[in-house]
């Protein structure tokens, strides 16, 4: 799928991707705005506001004008919020693109962050946070971050602390998105049934006077650990839920492609080794995933699972034996072929709707500042080896790099941790 870029003179990077048998389009803009970025006074506020740039604009000056306008369109809208980015989107009928180009830029630009709304936000924002730490499949992710980058910007949680929130002012988010929310660190995606041409000319009136800064920056992360680390959360649960992490690489590593593979042999379907084992074998847990979570200075792989409560010290074992194997013997070529099938078709569905594809392009353009289509991505996966595999699986898993979180029924973590070893 053919794209275009354009750099305009503030720096803002446009990205049009036509879809012509697509029948929608969606607007997406993205910044270099999120936790990591933050201080510890304010963490949160990246996440915050985000939900506050939904509450008012100079042009439509209410939250209900904003939605109104959007869902009379029939258009499907939200935004986002994780550790290097923020992002607004709706997405509708192509023939609505101007409307909703409008809306979203809007939304981006002109917020006024009303004080009387965003005191009510902040309960908005505190039960969101409440809604997550009820959802341990969720949460056990945050604690896994918490655990690798300690007391930093990438241990923190994205939606902050609820005491961060409870004490924010009006004049936080305008200083914050003052700092942030500049040209050079925005890109903007459409995708769908549109021309560039068409693009360009919105894009320009809107966005072409708007003056560069000083963008603030973020801590750049310092990978430490010298043996297993462990994480116990008591709750009362039906099943405890876990994330078994091994530091690995960032996002411009060339071996993320042999990772990603790697992953799908573990847990990348439900033919996997680990699907397998877990469920069909030993019954003991409904959904298991196996994958790399990499960013611009740091990753870490990561092994999933929801399982028995009085199975887990099991199941940890297992899940280790299992990588062990990775360590010691080749994956067969069937297997590997199997795999790189399954990863390659699941990329494919992934990007047939024009969100998925301005979603795909505009976050490698944001964090990596190039852009790989999925043809180019195809055949990196195609040339990973048996070898590769196994080498990249010699490199990780090792006892220094394990980190074992989880939410369970559990108040001591010394039986865990004596067996968190290869």
């Amino acid at each position: 799928m053919k794209f275009s870029k354009k750099v305009l003179h503030n720096g803002l990077r446009v990205i049009t991707i036509p879809m012509k048998d697509n029948p929608t389009v969606t607007v997406l803009v993205l910044v270099e705005a999120g936790s990591k970025y933050e201080t510890k006074k304010v963490n949160g506020i990246s996440h915050f506001l985000e939900h506050m740039c939904f509450k008012g604009t100079v042009k439509r000056p209410k939250a209900v004008d904003i939605s109104k306008e959007l869902d009379a369109l029939g258009s499907q809208y939200n935004a986002f919020t994780a550790q290097e980015y923020t992002g607004y989107y709706a997405k509708s009928d192509a023939k609505h693109f101007k409307q909703i180009f409008d809306v979203v830029s809007d939304i981006y630009l002109n917020s006024t962050f009303p004080e009387q709304e965003m005191e009510k936000e902040k309960g908005v924002i505190i039960e969101e946070i409440n809604m997550y730490e009820d959802m341990p499949a969720r949460h056990v992710q945050d604690l896994m971050m918490k655990l690798l980058y300690g007391d930093t910007p990438a241990g923190w949680n994205i939606a902050g602390e609820k005491k961060n929130i409870l004490n924010m002012k009006r004049d936080d988010f305008v200083k914050y998105k003052k700092e942030h929310y500049l040209p050079e660190a925005t890109v903007l995606i459409v995708a769908g049934k549109i021309t560039e041409k068409e693009v360009l000319q919105k894009v320009d009136k809107v966005f072409g006077l708007i003056p560069r800064g000083e963008k603030g920056k973020k801590i750049k992360v310092e990978e430490k650990q010298k043996r297993p680390e462990v994480l116990v959360n008591f709750k009362k649960t039906d099943q405890t839920h876990f994330v078994l992490g091994m530091r690995s690489y960032d996002l411009f590593n060339k071996k993320n492609i042999i990772l990603a593979v790697l992953g799908g042999v573990l847990g990348g379907g439900m033919s996997s080794r680990l699907f397998v084992k877990l469920r069909e074998e030993m019954g003991v847990g409904y959904y298991v995933r196996a994958y790399n979570d990499a960013y611009t200075d740091h990753g870490f792989f990561q092994i999933s699972a929801g399982v028995n409560n009085k199975r887990i010290e099991e199941v940890v074992s297992v899940v280790l034996l299992e990588c062990k194997k990775l360590r010691d013997e080749q994956v067969s070529r069937e297997e590997l072929n199997k795999v790189k099938e399954c990863l390659i078709g699941n990329m494919k569905l992934s990007l047939e709707s024009s969100d998925d594809i301005a979603n795909f392009y505009g976050s490698q353009e944001l964090l990596k500042k190039e852009i790989k289509n999925a043809e180019e991505k195809i055949k990196e996966i195609r040339k990973v080896t048996m070898g590769q595999i196994q080498s990249l699986a010699q490199e990780i898993f090792q006892n220094k790099n394990l980190n074992l979180a989880l939410i369970g029924p559990f108040k001591e973590k010394t039986k865990f941790a004596r067996i968190l070893r290869f």
